[in-house]
């Protein structure tokens, strides 16, 4: 193990052991743009801090003649990237975590990917770093990743940064070119909010100021890269915070043990502190503090414990034991800062999932307040978000959720967007604050009930939202079943796609992001309806499959009866009333459902209809009979709602 320069035991195997654990960590990231040698820095401070094993150095020795890119040098960078795409692309694509140990310190480091495609990578990475080294190649200056890479860095909390100007071998070693990097970087990173910045010259091929202060850089009074990590001061004060303990498991091993097991993110706790629960706001005393080595006299930030409490309360994994003195804010509705990770764009109104602490609810993007250039920091506005953009933006979430602003606590203040068909992570959040609505407006009881209208109409209120491409004859039979049911005496509505858009939706124009807030607004209008006891017939192309779930959620069980007029395409546009379709083959109608915009068809709707195979009249029959069959067309108010 000749590269292994490992800190020597001392006969007292314990104290060694005890000194070892007892060193402090810093987790630091590398970033910034593809092919600045963040990968090779990485492995170069492993290098040259003998931390490298003889197999692995053999084994590097061989894979830099297959895939290295240094000619007869050591290719340091492959040690970090491991997977193959990596090492055939020079590129680094995953996050690689390595651990490794000096005397004075323990590190974890993320090294992250360059290519913008995979920010969302960079920001993972970050999310739990105290020190940022963001790499700029001395060729190029500061590009436009660099900037994105440090603003994420900042709007994830991280205070600390080091510009590593990196290949300086490239430019001869030049102070000027030095410090003109600097002096850019110190002007774009002023309004950011970073405690310190240390700009060093190195050169991490050759290994210039990374252990040691180089002899081609003597105008350089600043320490070397590696001193500089040992020394750090990068303190969290997690611990100075109000307790938190995001409930992952209720332990319950048998009838005489009933713990709640989690991470602390944040304070201390010991045996007899007040704890409040959220969001039951029942409060206890802690009696144990239990782990799998014995009991503990205290639990702090990061370790893993289950807590039993001196009360039985009702605890399920989502909720969060907070210091009885400073429980955390609850909300349903928020500002924050949103990095949008997807390559399908943000669409205000559809509806995601968000995930908190160990909180998974229903979320909908309400409004996009700006953009944010990472360029210039400037505010911009915009109706959506793209791949990688950063916004401001409020949410409104179908439950309340526990949280901390995420500047007072970086665990309990983000939140990622759960894409809800695929399940893939689509954008990440830090929250801002409540919104003061949340807090002001409340459920306002009323004494005449959606079950009190309902019974005096005679009937069961529910929404018949039809869906199909323009021209299936939507419209038309929703028509049709609405006379039939006025002949009944049966008290209706009909929502048409073209007549909202004259008044409700007059503002609205046909892009994805307005074909969502188009239906996020006659959902909420249908269920208005619905309350009143009314049968409402909505009418609406309504494509996206989401929306339409969105819609059905609004509303209670059986309320949603989802009308599929499944006419295919080919028939459509052969009827084209109104010549919609021609205009759109031309070109001269833009996002045009079916021909340059896309329909998700429903996959189990409780009616199907095809008006190519029968006729307008026989299609409002069959959903007619639909109603009376289960019950919607009762006289007696023999149900219930």
């Amino acid at each position: 193990m000749s590269q292994a320069n490992l800190i020597a035991p001392s006969d007292d195997i314990a104290d060694y052991l005890s000194a070892h654990e007892n060193k402090g960590l810093l987790r630091f990231i590398t970033c910034g743009s593809v092919d600045d040698g963040k990968s090779t820095l990485i492995g170069r401070l492993l290098y040259d801090s003998k931390l490298i094993y003889d197999d692995q150095l053999t084994a590097l020795k061989n894979d830099a003649k297959k895939y290295g890119t240094q000619g007869d040098k050591i290719d340091f960078a492959l040690l970090v990237d491991g997977l193959a795409a990596e090492r055939e692309q020079g590129i680094t694509i995953d996050v690689a975590y390595r651990f490794f140990s000096t005397d004075k310190r323990k590190f974890i480091v993320a090294d992250t990917p360059g290519h913008e495609q995979y920010t969302r990578n960079m920001a993972t990475g970050a999310s739990t770093a105290d020190l940022a080294v963001i790499l700029v190649d001395a060729r190029q200056g500061v590009l436009t990743q660099t900037r994105r890479h440090s603003f994420i860095v900042s709007l994830l909390g991280i205070r600390h940064i080091v510009l590593a100007v990196n290949k300086m071998d490239l430019v001869g070693y030049e102070e000027d070119a030095f410090r003109k990097i600097e002096e850019e970087y110190r002007a774009f990173a002023s309004s950011l909010d970073f405690a310190s910045i240390a700009c060093i010259p190195i050169s991490a091929l050759e290994g210039d100021n990374i252990t040691k202060r180089s002899p081609h850089t003597d105008w350089y009074n600043g320490p070397a890269l590696m001193p500089y990590l040992e020394t750090a001061d990068v303190r969290a004060d997690h611990g100075d915070k109000p307790f938190r303990l995001p409930v992952q498991w209720v332990n319950r091993p048998n009838l005489d043990f009933r713990g709640f097991s989690g991470t602390v993110a944040s304070g201390s706790i010991r045996p007899g502190d007040d704890i409040v629960v959220l969001p039951s706001a029942k409060r206890s005393r802690v009696a144990r503090i239990v782990t799998m080595d014995g009991d503990l006299a205290e639990a702090r930030p990061d370790m893993a414990v289950t807590l039993t409490l001196e009360d039985e309360i009702d605890i399920s994994r989502g909720d969060v034991i907070c210091a009885g003195n400073a429980p955390a804010e609850q909300t349903d509705q928020f500002a924050a800062h949103l990095l949008w990770m997807a390559e399908d764009c943000l669409l205000p109104g559809r509806q995601y999932l968000l995930k908190t602490a160990n909180r998974t609810v229903p979320a909908t993007i309400t409004a996009l307040k700006h953009k944010i250039n990472v360029n210039t920091l400037a505010k911009e506005s915009g109706k959506t978000l793209e791949l990688n953009e950063v916004g401001v933006c409020n949410l409104n979430l179908a439950q309340p959720v526990a949280f901390d602003p995420y500047k007072d606590n970086r665990r309990t203040g983000s939140f990622i967007l759960i894409d809800r068909r695929s399940n893939a992570t689509i954008g990440a959040g830090l929250i801002d604050f409540s919104l003061r609505r949340a807090q002001n407006v409340h459920w306002q009881d009323l004494d005449v009930d959606k079950a009190a209208r309902a019974v005096a109409k005679n009937q069961r209120p529910c929404v018949l939202w039809f869906t199909g491409l323009s021209g299936s004859g939507k419209s038309t039979v929703a028509n049709l079943v609405e006379k039939r049911l006025h002949d009944m005496g049966r008290h209706t509505y009909t929502l048409d796609g073209d007549n909202v858009r004259h008044g409700l939706n007059k503002d609205l124009g046909f892009t994805d992001a307005d074909r969502v807030e188009n239906i996020r607004r006659v959902g909420e209008t249908a269920r208005l309806m619905t309350d009143a006891g009314l049968i409402t017939l909505v009418s609406f192309i309504s494509p996206f499959q989401s929306e339409r779930r969105m819609a059905r959620e609004l509303l209670q069980d059986g309320e949603f009866i989802e009308v599929y007029v499944s006419t295919p395409l080919d028939v459509c546009e052969k009827r084209d009333v109104k010549g919609l379709y021609a205009k759109a083959r031309r070109g001269e109608i833009k996002n045009f459902t079916g021909i340059d915009s896309a329909y998700e068809a429903p996959k189990n709707p409780e009616i199907d209809v095809n008006t190519a195979d029968i006729s307008a009249q026989e299609a409002a029959e069959i959903i007619v009979r639909y109603l009376d069959e289960n019950g919607y067309l009762k006289s007696d108010g023999d149900w219930s709602i």
